[in-house]
């Protein structure tokens, strides 16, 4: 980790729960360099430091941790007296720790599983189209049915706790990846889900990492680095990545 750095995170930044991470430490203004790598591509110290071999991982000096809402649980009481990520009363904390719980599961399995790996990564890593089923499925679906929900738990206005915290990170983050596999909700069915999406993803946090995001794309893997480093981000001097994909049990 370099001097100024105050933590390093390794994982892609397309991965919404690298974005979750990634947007939680801006929020409260917390230096970090990135190992931008799939978890297709880890290496053997990789799954030392990830034995469920997910990303994000959070390193601090001895301290590794992984799993997306254990590290932003660590943000919060590591970095207190700096932007808040949880609302101030105990049935409020309980209701964005749930709202986070429901992105990461539910969110996580319809729109990166069956929706965004099956029609942006599995092409791009193992050169064969995804499960066009699975695709269907997804949009007819499970998609509809999460949106139902978040259209009654979604503020009209603003954000869900008034400041932008973790409940807003973990929701919104899963819609930039629906963007990019060509779905955006209809504002017409779920006019609070939509307006809702559409702040979160141009609030200034988000827009930044979109600049990071865009600059993945149309590179092979080998090239990203450098693709990342022309547009400004504060990347790891080395890598945990491999040259090749690796088969097995992974979490984008």
């Amino acid at each position: 980790m370099s001097e100024t750095a105050e933590v390093t995170i390794v994982g892609s930044y397309v991965s919404p729960y690298v974005r979750k991470v990634l947007a939680c430490l801006m929020l409260k203004g917390i230096e970090f360099e990135i190992d931008p790598i799939t978890p297709f591509y880890g290496n053997e110290e990789f799954t030392r430091l990830s034995p469920l071999r997910r990303i994000p991982v959070l390193i601090q000096g001895d301290l590794a941790l992984s799993d997306s809402s254990v590290i932003c649980a660590w943000i919060e009481e590591a970095y207190p007296d700096r932007h808040p990520l949880l609302p101030a009363t105990p049935a409020d904390r309980a209701r964005a720790r749930w709202l986070e719980e429901f992105a990461d599961t539910r969110m996580g399995d319809v729109f990166i599983w069956d929706l965004f790996y099956q029609k942006v990564v599995h092409p791009i890593v193992w050169h064969e189209p995804g499960d066009a089923a699975r695709i269907e499925d997804a949009l007819n679906v499970g998609i509809p049915s999460v949106l139902d929900y978040l259209e009654g738990e979604l503020p009209q206005d603003g954000f869900i706790f008034g400041e932008v915290g973790l409940a807003d990170v973990a929701i919104a983050s899963f819609f930039r990846n629906a963007q990019y596999a060509g779905y955006e909700a209809d504002a017409q069915r779920w006019p609070r889900a939509a307006g809702f999406v559409s702040r979160m993803l141009s609030h200034p946090v988000f827009e930044r990492l979109a600049e990071f995001e865009r600059a993945q794309f149309g590179v092979k893997p080998a090239e990203r680095r450098a693709a990342l480093e022309a547009v400004g981000a504060r990347l790891t001097e080395t890598t945990y990545g491999l040259p090749e994909p690796q088969k097995g049990t992974m979490r984008l």
